[in-house]
């Protein structure tokens, strides 16, 4: 008799990282419930073609749900029956935070409250969600592992991570749930968000337009190839649920200063940047290091991908679909 496939929920899946992870359950035979409010921080175009591509297989469905919305939220949760949940939907960017503090309140916080509640209600074992490096603030200690204190972030979106991971410990010690947080460390990769680092560097150097370089490039990041992150999020879900609270940073196979990773993106291109030297953005950290040890003792976590070939490939897939990127709007600041 044929296995039965396993479901899984996805929330934020016509995001970044949503659509990746997507992809490669699809691939491996999954059946994916997405899950995405689809607003408009960014161009919701972009999120669109996402979804397209999703929807190429019938194995996936989709959701257009703002998970600040419980009754929503407990529906397809009841009708779909999924084994897993991965929570990925969030609103992110940091600068944003600082302009419209509410909409993060509303779907970091009440959205994740709404998801960890309706596992609650109907007793799944195991939630997987998407926490940040952000969290650790103003921790000076480099690399960072998750024993550090994270209890001075530095942005309300930061801080709105770390309330989450606060709410997890919550309902992992009053109902047994698994909750597993992942501090994604600077993800970049295809499909990005059009307010991320490399999106914004790419388009601006390749049409000759200035790049803004915060705290003059004295910045050092563990840049992480989305594929990566996938592997870890897929290392976890091939483990059986045992009744966890726990935290893994996933962070990259390289950790260098941002003008390294400008002249990558340079050398890439074929192009030199045109630099405009800033002060540090509020809210930023100088320095985001991963230490990930305990995500490679636990399911085998070991980044694969490098710095210059990750930048390579994203530099050709904007080349290939240049003409519908340059013509997104600008993410909301």
């Amino acid at each position: 008799m044929k296995k039965k496939s396993k479901k899984i929920v996805v929330t934020g899946a016509a995001g970044f990282i949503g659509l990746h992870l997507s992809q490669a359950l699809l691939e491996r035979g999954w059946r994916v419930i997405g899950i995405d409010s689809m607003n408009d921080y960014y161009d919701p175009r972009i999120k669109r073609k996402r979804l397209a591509l999703l929807k190429k297989n019938a194995a996936f469905r989709f959701y257009k749900v703002n998970i600040a919305r419980y009754a929503a939220v407990e529906k397809i949760l009841k009708t779909e029956k999924p084994d897993e949940i991965v929570h990925l939907a969030a609103q992110a960017g940091v600068r944003h935070s600082l302009s419209d503090p509410w909409s993060y309140l509303e779907s970091n916080e009440l959205g994740t409250l709404n998801i960890f509640e309706a596992a609650k209600r109907l007793a799944f074992s195991r939630v997987l969600f998407a926490s940040s490096s952000s969290v650790y603030g103003t921790n000076t200690k480099s690399p960072m592992s998750e024993d550090d204190r994270t209890d001075s972030p530095m942005s309300i979106y930061a801080a709105t991570k770390k309330a989450n991971e606060a709410l997890a410990h919550s309902y992992h010690h009053l109902y047994g749930i698994e909750c597993i947080g992942l501090r994604f460390f600077t993800v970049y990769g295809t499909w990005g968000r059009p307010d991320m680092a490399l999106f914004k560097f790419a388009k601006n150097i390749l049409i000759g337009a200035p790049i803004d370089v915060y705290n003059r490039g004295r910045m050092l990041r563990s840049f992480t190839h989305v594929s990566d992150i996938v592997a870890g999020i897929l290392g976890i879900l091939a483990k059986p649920s045992r009744g966890r609270y726990k935290l893994y940073n996933l962070g990259g196979a390289e950790t260098i200063p941002l003008l390294e990773f400008i002249g990558q993106i340079e050398r890439a291109t074929g192009k030199k940047a045109v630099r405009r030297l800033l002060p540090m953005q509020s809210g930023d950290v100088r320095e985001s290091v991963a230490d990930w040890s305990k995500a490679r003792a636990d399911f085998g976590f070991t980044p694969a991908i490098g710095i210059e070939a990750g930048i390579s490939e994203f530099v050709d897939w904007f080349r290939e679909n240049e003409r519908f990127l340059l013509s997104l709007r600008e993410p909301r600041q």
